[in-house]
């Protein structure tokens, strides 16, 4: 016995799905015939800006008003340039820029290349406040860790995407920034009195509120004076009562990725965390990447099932519906003002982010070692560095931990030595290498993720970019004197 068509419809039309490869499976629209929600692109989905704007196009032969959401972030975190790097510089880099008038225009710009390829909901801005140095899967995509100034170029980001016709979805409430986990492996704790929240991680979400965020997306995070033992995308405490009632939103709430370990094994699969998000106050829940026709099917059963039997009430998830047709009714009327894109806006920004402690002497053909580091799920395997940039000058790429100061001394040959990397303080054997070079051979540093407040001895001079975009990247080479 097949599932009853109005409740499977009413199902799919909470669900955000997504489809392997370029070109849309035949599945991936008839589902949007359906009833589903929307579909969510990742890097396998980009090659070029045509066949993206001809996939979008072939999405909305299955229903027109179909949501088609990305995380395009600018920074470490792109899917439409994941090819070569970002032009524009992430959060980070514009926080420390401190011009909210610039931090508007550049995503400005990301809203507008989006609308041109068809996208309708942009999974951006992040607005947590990185306090924690450590924080794996943060970083260079915040703003900053300061509350007020993240807030301010929050509301600007929110303002700038949605001038060009493109929901804004602020993540990841109630606050990833102080965690030292990442919710894609674990369910990260972050134990602190609400007062605290409200102090630190709250005020960038109260500010894109007021300035009209048609997103908030949830965060697979604990925080036990709020959730329990569960992570805030399963607690009504903190989607109902704080984001709803005490802050006022009245948007779609969106789901991180149900299949991310934060959710997937809290709640025993991505069906039942479906079903739990939705009781909770969740509206639309984003699947994850990897993603096949029987999967949408499975969570919808699972919807379906839990309606049938009382474990969801048929208005909530009637509200969670109702909710995603506002946002997509929303990206079909919105016509974002026509906007010319310069393309040396994001280079021109990552370069006044950059910020040199010490002197930038002896760069003449220096030697130049990129230290290995691991991408995170959210960034995936997106190139950086400055090797695309340089101009005559030797470029290799190291293990940190593997690699002996001596073999680099003997490769320079006499030349100074400029090492790269990213979050240098917590690289394993990135700090022990820098000071044993630095002891006996001239250095200089360039951080290009969150610089924390370590700061090598002995080096020439240490260069923080912000993060690693292509824009980034190109802004470091320029300073140090080595660009082509």
């Amino acid at each position: 016995m097949g599932l009853d068509p109005g409740l499977r419809r009413l199902a799919l039309g909470t669900l955000l799905a997504a489809y392997p490869g370029p070109v849309p499976p035949d599945w991936a629209v008839e589902l949007l015939a359906d009833g589903l929600a929307g579909h969510t692109l990742f890097g396998t989905n980009v090659h070029d800006p045509a066949q993206v704007a001809a996939s979008t196009a072939a999405l909305r032969t299955g229903r027109p008003d179909a949501l088609i959401a990305i995380d395009e972030e600018g920074g470490d975190v792109t899917r439409l340039a994941h090819a070569t790097g970002s032009p524009y510089p992430g959060n980070a880099a514009l926080g420390a820029i401190g011009d909210v008038a610039l931090t508007r225009r550049v995503y400005q710009a990301i809203g507008a290349e989006l609308a041109a390829l068809g996208i309708t909901v942009n999974l951006a801005p992040t607005v947590d406040v990185n306090s924690a140095d450590d924080n794996p899967v943060i970083g260079t995509r915040s703003f900053g860790a300061d509350p007020v100034r993240v807030a301010a170029h929050a509301a600007a980001a929110v303002s700038g995407l949605q001038s060009a016709g493109v929901a804004a979805c602020a993540k990841h409430f109630p606050g990833h920034g102080a965690t030292v986990t990442d919710s894609h492996h674990e369910l990260p704790t972050v134990d602190v009195p609400v007062e605290l929240l409200r102090q630190r991680d709250l005020p960038p979400f109260a500010a894109v509120v007021a300035a009209g965020a048609h997103a908030v997306m949830t965060a697979h995070i604990r925080v036990p004076a709020l959730t329990g033992d569960g992570p805030a995308t399963f607690s009504r405490a903190v989607l109902v009562d704080l984001l709803r009632r005490e802050y006022g939103f009245t948007g779609a709430v969106i789901t991180d990725a149900l299949e991310m370990k934060g959710a997937a094994v809290a709640a025993g699969g991505v069906g039942p965390a479906a079903v739990r998000a939705l009781a909770a106050g969740a509206d639309l829940l984003c699947i994850g990447a990897k993603v096949d026709a029987a999967l949408v099917e499975r969570v919808a059963a699972e919807i379906v099932e839990a309606l049938t039997d009382g474990t969801l009430a048929t208005p909530r998830v009637e509200e969670a519906a109702g909710r995603a047709a506002a946002l997509a009714a929303w990206t079909r009327a919105a016509g974002g003002a026509p906007a010319t894109i310069d393309p040396d806006l994001g280079y021109a920004a990552a370069r006044r982010a950059v910020h040199v402690d010490g002197v930038l002497t002896g760069l003449d053909r220096p030697l130049v070692v990129q230290l290995h580091t691991e991408s995170t799920i959210a960034e995936g395997r997106v190139p950086w560095g400055l090797g695309p940039h340089l101009a005559g000058v030797q470029e290799i790429k190291v293990v940190a931990a593997d690699t002996e100061p001596a073999t680099l001394r003997g490769l320079a040959d006499g030349r100074s030595i400029v090492l790269v990397g990213r979050h240098l303080h917590r690289l394993p054997g990135g700090a022990e290498l820098i000071a044993a070079l630095a002891a006996e051979h001239p250095v200089t540093v360039v951080e290009m993720g969150w610089p924390a407040q370590w700061r090598p001895a002995g080096v020439r001079a240490f260069v923080t970019t912000y993060g690693a975009s292509h824009a980034n990247g190109r802004a470091a080479a320029e300073v140090l004197g080595l660009a082509g």
